[in-house]
């Protein structure tokens, strides 16, 4: 809204007013008695507000003429801005073009500076045509006079040239790489050997070797005769409930529990000590303390197996595994404890995995896993690891560790990176000294078996049984083995100790071959 507009509204306001006021004041002048008056009155204040609208019409007329004053100040200004950058643009405008001009004479000084170069390197090419022309008429040229000095073709003499360079390459090939092999086998074997000691070192476990007794002391030699009861009913019934043998022989203050069955045999035991314990021996009580002998070792087949699954964290195996793993507890080999062992042999197979980048996961769960048929091969046919394999898909474990589990006796081949660290973890709890007993006859008997099948291969000057027969170290004739049938004999030699012999973790066979060169200078 503009100020003209503003007095015309304030004007008309006014004079609505005025005429509101001078109506009023007339009807009631002419209702008084000062008619004359009030006329007189409303003359005036007509003559008062029409010297009120010229004076307000001379004022919008005033603001009037300021405001088109304003107005023609403002379009000159904005014509002189807009005039100010016409004239910038059309300055930039002009350099532009300028420069635009410029880099066109740069452009067309460069194409003629180029056509320049390129009729100079068409005369050079030419040129150089020339000369290899010449050079190739020289080198043939060349090339006859040589094939008549050598009295041999060009052909014949890159053939010879080709065949000496390649014999050349193969000799360095050849010896580049036995160095790459022997560097890693050098490497490996130290890298091996550091994951190997600092497992074991991290794997430290208290462990002796165990053994099964089943003998049962007595408090007095009158117990036998109790044990046995009236025309030995008390140990018919015994024998009869627990499927064990119960031997009473001359040993004084001790009875011999014999069986195939660990369990059995354990059950049997608690039961006997229970009942020579009570002092009350007759076939009714010896049903009553077999049944809580037999919920007992239950319970403690349960918990071990619950045990060893919270030792390992290897949780979400199928219960009927859990008691397996019980059941190991009771199973020996070579007085090892079957259990004890696979746990070490799971925490030894996590760490190395975790060393060389494998599956922990998978090499823990077949590690605890891998001795799993033990607890039934009384009861199943066949190798103990393929058991373990049938056990394992029987009840849906990964088929990784099924393949880990059933092949660390290389009844099947191993296939992964987890199968073969699986088998290292077994020999390693194992071999280690002190894990296992093995009586000295037999101990004996096995070292000279070793040396015996050295001897028998021929050209083996002797054979020599060490490190407590882990290690066969065999000295060979120089004159009638070379290095190749050293190799072969190592091989053929391990073979055979695997075909004919058992024993615990592994042998290591070392073939000696040395060759001496004598003279003397007078």
């Amino acid at each position: 809204m503009t100020i003209v507009e503003k007095y015309i509204i304030e004007f008309i306001l006014v004079a609505l007013a005025t005429n509101a006021i001078t109506q009023v004041w007339l009807v009631r002048r002419l209702e008084g008695r000062e008619a004359t008056r009030a006329q007189e009155d409303l003359d005036r204040r007509r003559l008062e507000a029409e010297q009120i609208q010229a004076q307000f019409l001379q004022e919008v007329e005033a603001a009037k003429r300021n405001a088109q004053l304003q107005a023609r100040e403002e379009a000159l200004k904005y014509r002189a801005e807009i005039d100010e950058e016409n004239k910038e643009k059309r300055a930039e405008a002009i350099a532009l073009e300028r420069r635009l001009a410029q880099r066109e004479e740069s452009l067309d000084r460069r194409g003629e500076s180029l056509e320049r170069r390129e009729l100079q390197v068409q005369q050079r090419e030419n040129a150089a045509v020339i000369q290899i022309q010449e050079l190739d008429s020289a080198l043939l040229a060349h090339r006859k006079a040589a094939e008549q000095l050598a009295s041999m073709t060009s052909d014949e003499a890159r053939a010879l040239l080709m065949k000496a360079i390649e014999d050349e390459s193969r000799q360095d090939a050849a010896r580049l790489i036995r160095e790459i092999e022997e560097d890693a086998r050098r490497e490996g074997e130290r890298r091996a050997r550091s994951i190997v000691t600092e497992v074991i070192q991290r794997c430290s476990v208290d462990q002796t070797s165990e053994t099964t007794v089943a003998v049962v002391p007595l408090p007095g030699d009158e117990m036998k005769g109790r044990i046995i009861g009236r025309e030995g009913r008390n140990i018919r019934a015994f024998e009869t409930l627990t499927g064990v043998d119960l031997i009473i022989d001359d040993t004084p203050e001790a009875v011999v529990l014999s069986s195939f069955d660990p369990i059995r045999r354990e059950i049997a035991r608690i039961t006997l000590t229970n009942l020579i314990a009570d002092g009350r021996i007759h076939p009714g009580r010896i049903e009553e303390v077999f049944r809580k002998s037999h919920a007992e070792v239950d319970g403690r087949i349960q918990e071990a197996g619950e045990k060893a699954v919270l030792d390992t964290g290897m949780t979400g195996l199928a219960p009927e595994i859990v008691t397996l793993l019980g059941k190991m507890k009771y199973r020996t080999s070579y007085g090892q404890n079957v259990l004890n062992h696979s746990v070490e042999v799971s925490h030894l197979c996590g760490m190395l995995a975790a060393e060389i980048g494998a599956d922990v996961w998978t090499s823990r769960r077949a590690g605890l896993l891998h001795d799993l048929g033990k607890a039934v091969d009384h009861e199943i046919e066949g190798p103990h690891a393929l058991i373990t394999g049938q056990l394992l898909r029987r009840y849906h474990e990964p088929e990784a560790v099924v393949h880990a589990a059933e092949s660390h006796h290389h009844d099947v081949e191993p296939c992964t990176v987890e199968a073969t660290l699986v088998i290292c973890g077994d020999q390693i709890s194992a071999a280690r000294p002190g894990a296992r007993r093995e009586p000295l006859e037999s101990y004996v008997k096995r070292v000279r078996r070793l040396e015996e099948i050295g001897d028998s291969f021929p050209g083996v000057e002797k054979t020599f049984a060490v490190q407590a027969g882990r290690e066969i170290r065999i000295i060979v004739r120089p004159d009638l083995m070379d290095d190749l049938a050293s190799a072969r004999l190592a091989h053929d030699m391990a073979r055979r100790i695997e075909s004919e012999m058992d024993y615990p973790g592994q042998i290591k066979i070392t073939v000696i071959r040395e060759w001496r060169a004598v003279e003397f200078a007078r």
